[in-house]
């Protein structure tokens, strides 16, 4: 009866960290720090989207390019989400706290017709966070990591000087991997994975419209897309554990296994004010809709000794980002902004993984860049905080462990792109 339970644990866990491995940024796995001039914006880019990353961010933007346009930056984060116990009072940290994430955009605009080409390679959502073995709720989750990239050629139309429209379609790679202590205390001598990769097929799309001088509209939504991941499941486990657990010791066992999960759709849409061509500043509105995650089945070619994972309903809110940013041009090139975002928890406590760390969020950006005849470079430094976040009434694993106590966030961040037209 025990040996059941657990089994179906294991099913839950696995498939949650499906939806959550790699919390980028906010709110399950999104990454949307796609540029340097961006991010120290605050994100607050859609209705500007003026450099070869619009490919991402509106891809109606790229009609303002003419000629060939390169850029290519990294994103480099320290992520660093805290745990503290409710029973022990101890205190620990993500133990895999830093990421680089690259990406590469090309933009061709002809000079006699209207439309304009662009090429994205970058990575929508990943990251990884790992816990020790101490925490209370290794039987919940102990690692996981999630590397996606997407391919994203798009096509734009400038239908009037002042309005301008674009999409395309992205192929998208993901590769997930993922662990979790089976029982407990009998650590670390157990462990069970999940690992798998496959494609999808997103796509993208995007208006901007400028009717006068000061004031700039854009829009821009994204697809989601079903991955089918396929790998394998495997586990093992050292010490045999006593009623009433009732665990067997076995030697690792693997076998095939693949999983469907629908990644959500993305909107954004913001307004930029420029009262002198000296500033720029822009509010924007993104929604993701985490709601769509429905139901995600692991299949396995064959049994483990802990059984099968079962189907779940998933039960994940939607959130919202909430975008400002602000930009000063000078005569000699250079420019310096700033920005702030806000964005929303989006898994309730009943759901709560520490994969996710999952929390109101708050993000501060700074940056400066300068822009040449052929050459620009941006640089930008961000800090994320999130006030802590008390999780009570989580599901409980088989041998008693929960996710509930108290998470913080903090990240710190540096980001650079360098640019090339010709």
């Amino acid at each position: 009866m025990h040996t059941k339970r657990l089994c179906l644990k294991f099913g839950y866990t696995t498939v949650i960290v499906l939806v959550i491995t790699g919390p980028a940024f906010a709110g399950g796995f999104d990454l949307p720090d796609q540029d340097a001039f961006a991010v120290a914006r605050g994100l607050a880019y859609v209705a500007t989207a003026d450099n070869p990353s619009a490919v991402f961010y509106n891809p109606a933007g790229i009609t303002q390019l003419s000629g060939n346009n390169l850029r290519a930056g990294a994103y480099m984060i320290n992520l660093d989400p805290s745990y503290k116990s409710p029973i022990t009072g101890g205190t620990f940290h993500n133990e895999s706290t830093f990421n680089a994430i690259p990406q590469f955009f090309y933009t061709y605009g002809p000079k006699d017709i209207p439309v304009y080409f662009g090429l994205g390679v970058y990575a929508p959502s990943g990251l990884s966070i790992k816990w020790s073995d101490q925490t209370g709720f290794r039987t919940l989750a102990t690692q996981g990591s999630l590397k996606e990239l997407a391919i994203n050629p798009v096509v734009a139309y400038k239908l009037l000087p002042s309005l301008s429209i674009g999409g395309g379609l992205a192929a998208n790679y993901a590769n997930l991997d993922i662990q979790q202590g089976i029982a407990w205390p009998a650590q670390p001598y157990d462990q069970f994975q999940f690992q798998g990769n496959g494609w999808g097929l997103s796509g993208n799309a995007g208006i901007l419209w400028q009717p006068v001088e000061i004031l700039s509209f854009g829009a821009c939504f994204q697809t989601g897309t079903k991955i089918n991941l396929k790998g394998n499941t495997s586990a093992y486990n050292s010490v045999p554990l006593p009623p009433p657990y009732n665990i067997p010791a076995f030697p690792s066992t693997s076998t095939g296994a693949n999983a469907d999960f629908q990644f959500p759709l993305k909107a954004e849409a913001g307004v930029s004010y420029r009262p002198t061509p000296k500033w720029n500043l822009e509010f924007d509105v993104d929604y993701i809709d985490w709601n769509s995650e429905g139901t995600v089945t692991i299949h396995q070619n064959g049994p483990l000794p802990i059984g099968y994972p079962p189907p779940l309903v998933l039960n994940w809110q939607s959130s919202w980002y909430y975008e400002f940013g602000v930009t000063r041009y000078f005569d000699n090139g250079w420019n310096v902004s700033a920005g702030y975002l806000f964005n929303q928890n989006s898994v309730p406590d009943a759901h709560y993984t520490p994969l996710v760390a999952d929390q109101d969020r708050h993000f501060f950006s700074i940056g400066t860049g300068y822009k040449g005849s052929h050459f620009d470079f941006d640089i930008a430094y961000q800090f994320g905080y999130g006030p802590n976040r008390t999780v009570t009434g989580s599901a409980a694993s088989p041998t008693g462990q929960t996710a509930n106590g108290t998470y913080g966030f903090i990240s710190n961040a540096v980001t650079a792109s360098v640019g090339w037209r010709f």
